[in-house]
């Protein structure tokens, strides 16, 4: 598949060593973007920039830390700038959620501990506001970027057991509304891409196949999603071409929605 031109830039991810992470990278590379790859430790993400930077040519570093702290954003992004000179596109990948109700139910379902709730919180909202923070006077100084948020159908199909995870995907939608009036004057374009169900085999395990034949039966379009396919939507959003894009949420998630 054609792949957007990002010839030139430098794309920082969150929470890219797995899953759609993982596919953003490896099509932003192929794209021509020199890629830092951020997670929380080197397991996953120093063989996959090792790996994408032979395949690819271009400089694909990992970045190790806590981007869900102010201070852990800003060593990220002051990193990224030290090794690739700036930074270009940020996506905010990093999210995760804990499928527990919000509180214990009356038939014994153990409900969330504040920690669970501030971990989702963490995961999901704060590590892009704090990222976006940290990368945000060098995007502004330069008077060009692009922010790609990347949000959830979960955000509008809401569900049980993810009360505080659609409760942080609904408010990154707001974020990227906002955001995007904010820095518009600056030419600084801000948009999210909100993925349906994704399957990984490294995240999913044995499960895997289990959850591509459920999704098979449940999505419209009669399939699960496949990574890469998030990359592409983020490539192009990214892109030159999407220079009049800003403030959206583009559902990518095979009618899951709708």
């Amino acid at each position: 598949m054609p792949t957007s031109d990002l010839s030139g830039k430098v794309l920082f991810v969150t929470g890219a060593g797995r899953g759609i992470g993982r596919g953003i990278a490896e099509v932003a590379s192929e794209s021509g973007a020199d890629v830092a790859i951020n997670a929380l430790t080197g397991r996953y993400v120093e063989d996959l920039a090792a790996r994408l930077a032979a395949e690819s040519g271009r400089r694909v570093i990992p970045v190790i830390g806590d981007v869900t702290t102010p201070e852990g954003a800003q060593i990220a992004v002051e990193y990224v700038l030290g090794e690739l000179g700036k930074i270009d596109i940020l996506v905010n990948n990093l999210g995760d959620s804990i499928g527990k109700p919000l509180v214990t139910l009356p038939d014994g379902k153990e409900g969330m501990t504040d920690e669970e709730v501030q971990k989702v919180m963490d995961l999901n909202l704060s590590a892009t506001i704090n990222c976006t923070r940290a990368a945000g006077p060098h995007l502004l100084a330069r008077r060009s970027g692009k922010v790609v948020n990347i949000s959830s159908f979960a955000a509008q199909r809401r569900g049980a057991n993810t009360v505080i995870y659609s409760t942080a995907k609904t408010a990154l939608t707001g974020f990227t509304r906002a955001l995007a009036l904010e820095w518009a004057p600056y030419n600084i374009q801000v948009n999210a891409v909100a993925p349906g169900s994704f399957p990984d085999p490294v995240t999913s395990g044995e499960r895997y196949e289990q959850s591509r034949a459920r999704l098979a039966k449940e999505v419209p379009a009669g399939r699960a999603g496949e990574v890469r396919e998030v990359g592409h939507l983020v490539a192009f959003v990214a892109s030159a071409q999407a220079d009049y894009l800003t403030g959206q949420t583009i559902h990518l998630d095979g009618g899951a929605t709708l």
